[in-house]
């Protein structure tokens, strides 16, 4: 099925999204708060280099030996709604399915799923990566912070081609591995950066096409 547009799409093409986070304002933060996400990240920076984004083939899964379970790689098909191509096994064993094929926009509430699609292009377009919030449970279960990380990577040189992420819970609970998520809540966004010599630290969204508007944050789609 095809996207649906979100009420937060403004006049103008101008993409807003409903939440709120801290270290929009600039303000160097500490951005990768678990350890999954910082090894995945270091790893994908190390094979980058001076390149904004490196080669699928660059990736050797026994570098990623103890995060590969959380780790996830994505086909760059708006059509397609952003397949998986591979998929970690704590991954499929949090939404209780094998997830390789399936749509990676599926795992959204239908009310998000336009603007995760938003940022999957941006990290496309810009080589951009991104931090995504989220929360979700098991129906009837207390919800539970998760964090998504999405890296792009060049195919063959193609740069709209496939992202490599990671999708880590951010506490232990008790049902982890036994009932599956169900559709995520779409609660926080950070832009990614690592200059050499100033450490890891969230970016000012105006750099990656994002604004604030109050306690919105705006995309415009011309950028």
């Amino acid at each position: 099925r095809g996207l649906q547009r979100s009420p937060c799409l403004d006049q103008g093409g101008a993409f807003l999204c409903r939440f709120g986070a801290t270290g929009f304002d600039g303000a160097k933060v500490p951005a990768l708060k678990l350890a999954t996400c910082q090894q995945l990240f270091a790893y994908w920076d190390a094979l980058r280099g001076a390149r904004g984004a490196p080669e699928r083939n660059d990736v050797e899964p026994g570098a990623l030996r103890g995060v590969l379970a959380d780790t996830f790689i994505l086909e760059f098909s708006p059509k397609a709604r952003f397949p998986f191509r591979v998929v970690g096994s704590r991954t499929n064993a949090l939404f209780g399915r094998e997830l390789r094929g399936a749509p990676f926009l599926d795992l959204w509430q239908e009310a998000d799923q336009f603007e995760i699609a938003r940022v999957i292009e941006s990290v496309a377009d810009g080589a951009q990566p991104f931090l995504v919030g989220a929360r979700g449970a098991p129906d009837g279960a207390k919800a539970l912070d998760l964090e998504l990380l999405l890296l792009p990577l060049r195919h063959h040189g193609a740069t709209h081609a496939r992202l490599i992420g990671c999708c880590t819970p951010a506490a232990n609970a008790p049902w982890l591995g036994l009932l599956p998520v169900r559709a995520l809540n779409f609660a926080s966004l950070r832009s990614i950066n690592s200059p050499v010599g100033e450490g890891l630290h969230a970016r000012r969204m105006a750099n990656s096409g994002f604004r604030r508007r109050g306690h919105l944050f705006v995309y415009s789609a011309r950028n």
